[in-house]
């Protein structure tokens, strides 16, 4: 008999050994923001939010944005909301600016970040099962989504997240997603166009309609360009020649607000600050 239980036992431990370890219940009231890899999420203690007063050059697309994820934060209805446009004018820092603002605004505890990468946009219904039961309004941010042929299962991924589905989203949870296609796609498919681009093309305008919220960023001008770079600048006391920072851009073959940023960590470098 004793053989016999030892024999057991030792069944026992080596099933023990090979069950995969018990992944605690995620705790989604204890951080700003959160990264969601498409199984578990790890939290992120301290958002890397840049001051709203600090993004220039989109001033309406700032005061949009923040409205609606200040409603949101509120509790109140608020709009799912597509970024697009130009690269490095500021999208995906007013995405964090604007809930880092709501936080201050309202309390840490109304409003959380979830990213979500790219790869992760099929295991979505998983994560607002969680998400259903939690006291708090949620964000969910896609950066940079791409809308090609090569990209139809995340496109489809987000048309179901946003439509609703089997798992029906939760009233507190909104979407944001990034793109730098201007306007996703353009509108201009015509007779001789192959049959598959027209179709994903109107794949990608079904899905930019479903968003209540459009804001579109453009390249920099010269004025708007300057002006970025002293609101990085100025407070750190630093001058700068207008034309260094104008060859600067020109070299990067971009005038945007991250060039801006570039330059102005240039000029700290040169003085021994950071920024």
């Amino acid at each position: 008999m004793t053989k016999r239980r030892e024999t057991l036992e030792r069944i026992a431990d080596a099933l023990e050994r090979l069950a995969p370890p018990v992944v605690p219940p995620q705790d989604w009231l204890s951080a700003p923001a959160y990264m969601w890899d498409g199984t578990s999420a790890r939290a992120v203690e301290t958002l890397d939010a840049l001051p709203l007063a600090t993004l220039r050059g989109v001033d309406e697309q700032k005061e949009a944005f923040t409205q609606n994820v200040a409603r949101l934060a509120q509790g109140a209805a608020a709009h799912d909301t597509l970024l697009w446009g130009a690269r490095g004018m500021g999208k995906s820092a007013l995405v964090r600016a604007g809930v880092a603002d709501a936080q201050a605004a309202h309390g840490g505890g109304a409003l959380a970040l979830v990213q979500i990468s790219a790869s992760a946009l099929g295991r979505v219904p998983e994560l607002l099962s969680q998400l259903a039961h939690v006291d708090r309004s949620f964000l969910l941010f896609v950066d940079d989504l791409g809308f090609g042929a090569d990209q139809k299962s995340e496109m489809l991924s987000i048309r179901s997240l946003l439509d609703g589905g089997v798992t029906p989203r939760p009233p507190a949870v909104r979407v944001v997603v990034t793109s730098n296609r201007r306007a996703i796609v353009e509108r201009d498919a015509n007779e001789t166009e192959a049959l598959h681009e027209r179709d994903a093309r109107d794949d990608a305008l079904a899905l930019a309609d479903r968003f209540g919220l459009k804001l579109g960023f453009h390249p920099c001008e010269r004025a708007t360009y300057l002006e970025i770079v002293r609101a990085y600048a100025g407070p750190l006391g630093l001058s700068f020649d207008e034309e260094e920072a104008m060859a600067f851009a020109i070299a990067r073959g971009n005038r945007s607000g991250r060039t801006a940023y570039q330059f102005a960590t240039e000029l700290a470098g040169r003085a021994g600050l950071s920024l």
